[in-house]
């Protein structure tokens, strides 16, 4: 009898750990955006920074308060029914006090990957054409379209991968060279389109092993048909490619503990939009894919995580004016 009730207790206490299994927080730490684009987290000091897209700035957030970073960067528009201005759009740091920006203001082939030493907190904001450190370019040529719409930025290192909308038949992600201050050349490198026969390759992330994690997009009418590709930096070879069932990955980024998290725009229906775990395995001979809806989200456009595993994502919401918002997510 006594044996029953310590296992009668065990499966008590199973029980209630399930039922009392914390649901993600989400909380808003700024409000007034215009569909931002773009996150990053600053090594160092933590501070969030955010491609206020629409409003042509990069802002950070200072104890709860937007700060302008680098302002005045050219606005174009984006998308089919809807669509949204845009400006800057992908973000990643270099280092401290390093940051790159994707460009999105100018028609293709004329965006810009620029490259900014930025202000210390507190400091004048940068102009965004006249204070770059560098303005890189892909232009067209006599068989390949220009390239532009700069939407994902990730750092491995030595290297910048961005990714590109341009040259749907290819599909590219283009890579720029970090070597001390210099950054270039700036190239198409990856033909993803080419290697997955799914279109526009948008959110991109260095993961764990060192590979580029990519969010295929494919087509914004079409729902269900996002992809996640991994390649290799080096030399661009597809190592695994995914069906996720998800629509329009616009965001992907590992938590500390190697945890996958990316966000959905689901385009065609944005109330299935939302944040996403998912739990991908692939070796030589055998693959497979989980992918779990965290919570539903506005129209998400991007995503950081901090040190601590708190998840940083910019909505859209309504789109009109300044309906956008930076998001903390925890207790994932």
């Amino acid at each position: 009898m006594k044996e029953f009730r310590v296992i009668t207790s065990v499966f008590a206490l199973l029980a209630m750990s399930t039922i009392v299994q914390a649901e993600p927080k989400v909380e808003t730490v700024v409000e007034g955006l215009s569909v931002p684009c773009g996150v990053a987290i600053q090594p160092g000091t933590g501070h969030v920074f955010v491609a206020d897209s629409a409003a042509g700035r990069v802002v950070r957030i200072v104890d709860g308060k937007i700060e302008n970073v680098i302002v005045d960067f050219p606005i174009d528009k984006y998308g089919k029914g809807p669509t949204y201005p845009i400006g800057p759009l992908g973000l990643t740091f270099i280092d401290e006090k390093v940051l790159a920006v994707g460009g999105g203001g100018y028609p293709d082939a004329k965006d810009k990957l620029r490259v900014y030493n930025i202000p210390a907190t507190g400091g004048d904001a940068l102009n965004a054409d006249e204070d770059d450190a560098a303005a890189l370019e892909i232009p067209a040529t006599d068989k390949l379209a220009g390239e532009g719409n700069f939407y994902g930025v990730a750092f491995t290192g030595d290297a910048l991968f961005v990714t590109c909308n341009g040259d749907d038949t290819k599909g590219w992600i283009a890579r720029a060279g970090v070597k001390g201050a210099k950054v270039g050349p700036f190239m198409r490198a990856i033909a993803t389109k080419e290697l997955t026969e799914v279109d526009a390759p948008v959110a991109i992330t260095v993961a764990p092993d060192g590979s580029l994690a990519v969010g295929q997009m494919g087509e914004i009418s079409l729902p269900g048909d996002g992809l996640l590709t991994f390649y290799d930096p080096k030399d661009g070879a597809k190592l695994a490619n995914f069906e996720t069932g998800l629509s329009d990955i616009t965001g992907l980024a590992y938590a500390p503990k190697g945890k996958l998290l990316a966000t959905d725009f689901a385009w065609s229906d944005t109330s299935e939009g939302g944040l996403f775990q998912i739990a991908a395995k692939y070796t030589k001979k055998k693959q497979s894919i989980e992918v779990t809806k965290v919570t539903g989200l506005d129209k998400p456009t991007a995503i950081a995580v901090d040190a601590e595993g708190n998840v940083y994502v910019t909505v859209i919401g309504s789109g009109e004016g300044a309906s956008g918002k930076l998001l903390k997510i925890s207790n994932l």
